[in-house]
């Protein structure tokens, strides 16, 4: 199962299974990355501290999480003898299955809050879930068509949905200050491959670049320029350790002038260059 365990993709339509070790998860513990798969996880037994993009949480039993498309991870620390059930779909098929609407509008709500806590009842109703498709998986996985792969990804949104209703309760109206800061993170998820600059995000926010620094600074604890390049960095990790793109292609596709740049860059952050941090 190591091997089918994706570090970037998933080779088929989708998987799932239940024997994944800390000896599996240490793969994940030097260096985040970037998953293009979608993947829901329920915790049992044991704990682990993750970070999933900027934010780092610790997943206890009876913990469900899902991990969208995109989402860069890293496994800090495994405790316990762990009881993990996963399941993943993959990035091409996520591409062209036809999702219910209806189970669109609960991703933006997973991304906000990727791990929810459930009661031992619904824990164990969902590992019986997990069991009963790891034997449909295990005995007929060829004879299952893409048609019902799509209902069973639709299930659980849909059941991830009535979930998060119930268990994710409806947030007070966020303060200005904090409504900037959520803004300026979001767009930093979706835009740092291409910009570093705060000015940039601070035009795109329609305030100047002092009152951005400042707010976020004061909301978060971090400025501007750490957020960014946190992100930067991550993501330049994962492909430094996942992939087998030259050292330049990394550069270009984070939109670095060229290889030098991005070296100096990399190394204010990490103490180490991008060929370095590579072969270590």
């Amino acid at each position: 199962m190591e091997n089918d365990l994706p570090k970037i993709d998933i080779p088929g339509n989708w998987i799932i299974g239940t024997d994944i070790s800390e000896d599996i998860l240490s793969l994940y513990t030097n260096f985040p990355c970037r998953l293009k798969a979608e993947i829901f996880v329920l915790c049992m037994q044991g704990n682990i501290e993750a970070t999933i993009n900027l934010t780092r949480y610790n997943v206890k039993p009876f913990d469900f999480i899902t991990i969208l498309p995109g989402s860069i991870l890293q496994i800090h620390k495994v405790q316990g003898e762990l009881c993990i059930y996963f399941m993943g779909y993959s990035s091409n098929f996520i591409e062209h299955a036809k999702i219910v609407k209806s189970t669109l509008d609960v991703l933006y709500t997973i991304k906000e809050n990727p791990i929810i806590s459930l009661a031992q009842e619904p824990a164990k109703l969902m590992e019986s879930y997990f069991s009963l498709l790891i034997k449909t998986y295990s005995f007929c996985r060829e004879k299952i068509s893409p048609e019902i792969i799509t209902h069973l990804l639709s299930g659980m949104l849909l059941g991830l949905g009535a979930l998060y209703k119930d268990k994710i309760s409806p947030k007070p109206s966020l303060a200005k200050n904090e409504q900037i800061a959520k803004e300026f993170g979001q767009l930093v998820m979706q835009n740092y491959m291409k910009e570093r600059n705060v000015s940039s995000y601070a035009k795109k926010m329609g305030i100047t670049p002092a009152h951005l620094c400042t707010t976020v600074k004061q909301v978060t604890g971090k400025t501007c320029v750490e957020i960014i390049s946190t992100m930067v960095v991550m993501d330049a990790k994962a492909q430094l350790k996942s992939t087998n793109l030259s050292i330049h292609d990394i550069a270009y596709s984070l939109n670095f002038t060229n290889m030098s740049f991005f070296g100096k860059y990399f190394k204010r952050y990490v103490g180490v260059g991008p060929l370095e941090y590579r072969n270590r």
